[in-house]
């Protein structure tokens, strides 16, 4: 390991070869980014997971650990912009008392163009399995793991190549729109970290993108989600994994709570059959797989908003045990559904600004948005590290709060020595765990903006079409500057 001290007591900026230089940057990274995850993902793991990709890459200062280190720097930081992102690099290697590279973006922008997207995928579940682990039975649902997904959408840079690969809504005009992706992500309820995702264009529906996400579901969790995937076919899939469904019942299904298996008011067991038409994107073989009866209870929950009259839902379940899992406890759980699921893709898209995608072709697009996920988890496993200090008020720890204390110590994490590196990671524990959200629970606001938007017409002929029909003001002396 390079003692970075030595090289601050020098007044004189030494030159390194450019192996030696990313091998800095890499300690920097590891020992300021990189220390929510010193025992998630060490980057002893990181190389391993390099080599079993077989990425072979030459000695340059933007080597692939350097690479996803400064990437995920980029998706945290407020200026996403890799001219930011070029100039924190050669500003910490200047602190170290080296020769910094040029600040031009053009090797950084190479560099994240060769970085692996598959690796990228591995990391996500890889740190969200590895932040689940510590729990102990007293946090999980009835001692079940549980995992909350949910759809959106992105926008991405209006570029031929994105308009390819993810088109724009065909009620735009062309040149008039943005290419937008459809997003699918699977939250671990405690964490809150993403465990999995998938990524397709917007006319992909979601139930057939989290359809290819339940191969990822490990034996014994449970599965949340709206009504939208309350159906047969993927409840008996779910079952597939050896794992247990709670979905909000689909509305056009009828339930007479008359009939069944009664357990209490609004509670019984019931037999489904198997649906005579195929999905579209089942093959026969995985229809066939699919069995002709399926026993699930359906069960009325009673949602409270203080203000407003009760609410009752029905949400179909395979969790047949109504001792164990009662009514009470079901409705617990769905209460969970909203903050996990909705506002944690609020976090992804608003906090951490991934609703507008700079990148301008689909590769870059994609690496973009596993980039947020990743970046996402490292917030998460930072709040996980301050969750005991606020005893364990995992709900009421900030991801906008942990982010903006963490990018204020990046920069001295980096630099400092181990002594004054420990103080400082102390502290910032120490002010995420005092600085908690208040409880609000069944917080209620009306979904609507205060501020106007400017007075500007809305685009409805292509950029190119618009600048030709404006080109005579360049030649008005009344808009002309001297």
């Amino acid at each position: 390991m390079i003692d970075i001290g030595s090289r601050l007591a020098r007044h004189k900026l030494l030159p390194f070869t450019m192996s030696e230089s990313a091998e800095i940057l890499k300690q920097q990274f590891s020992q300021s980014l990189g220390l929510p995850w010193t025992d998630i993902l060490p980057a002893s793991r990181l190389e391993e997971l390099l080599k079993e990709e077989a990425f072979s890459y030459r000695n340059r200062i933007y080597s692939p650990i350097v690479t996803l280190w400064a990437m995920l720097y980029q998706v945290l930081s407020a200026d996403k912009s890799l001219r930011n992102t070029v100039k924190c690099i050669t500003t910490w290697l200047t602190a170290a008392g080296i020769q910094p590279p040029s600040s031009d973006t053009g090797a950084y922008s190479k560099a994240r163009s060769r970085f692996p997207e598959s690796l990228l995928q591995r990391l996500i579940p890889e740190s969200a399995e590895c932040l689940a682990q510590p729990l102990s039975p007293e946090h999980l649902w009835c001692g079940r793991p549980v995992k909350v997904y949910d759809g959106t959408t992105v926008l991405m840079a209006d570029s031929a190549a994105n308009q390819a690969s993810y088109p724009q809504h065909g009620n735009q005009t062309a040149g008039c729109g943005f290419p937008i992706a459809r997003l699918v992500v699977f939250f671990c309820l405690v964490t809150g970290a993403v465990a999995s995702a998938c990524i397709a264009s917007w006319d992909t529906s979601e139930i057939v993108m989290s359809r290819l996400l339940y191969q990822d579901l490990e034996v014994g969790d449970v599965v949340m989600a709206d009504q939208a995937y309350g159906s047969y076919v993927d409840l008996a899939i779910i079952q597939q994994h050896r794992a247990d469904g709670v979905l909000r019942k689909h509305h056009a299904r009828k339930t007479d709570f008359r009939k069944g298996n009664k357990h209490g008011i609004g509670d019984h067991q019931v037999t489904w059959h198997k649906p005579a038409q195929r999905p579209e994107h089942m093959s026969e073989q995985d229809f066939a797989l699919i069995p002709q009866t399926l026993v699930v209870r359906e069960v009325c929950l009673r949602l409270s908003l203080k203000g407003f009259r009760d609410q009752h839902i029905i949400v179909v379940t395979t969790l047949l045990d109504a001792q164990r899992y009662s009514a009470g406890q079901l409705t617990r759980l769905y209460g969970w559904r909203w903050p996990v699921a909705e506002v944690n893709l609020r976090h992804l898209k608003t906090t951490l600004k991934m609703e507008m995608l700079s990148a301008k072709t689909p590769d870059m697009v994609r690496k973009d948005i596993w980039v947020h996920l990743l970046g996402y988890n490292l917030l998460r496993s930072l709040m996980e590290l301050a969750a005991p200090l606020a005893d364990n008020a995992r709900t009421q720890l900030s991801v906008q709060g942990a982010r903006q204390h963490f990018n204020q110590m990046l920069a001295l994490l980096a630099t400092a020595n181990r002594a004054t590196r420990k103080r400082l990671f102390t502290h910032l524990l120490e002010t995420m765990a005092a600085d908690l959200l208040p409880s609000r629970p069944n917080r209620h606001e009306p979904r609507v903006v205060k501020r106007r938007p400017k007075s500007f017409p809305r685009m409805r002929q292509p950029r190119s079409a618009l600048k030709a029909n404006t080109k005579s003001d360049l030649y008005n002396p009344d808009m002309m500057h001297y």
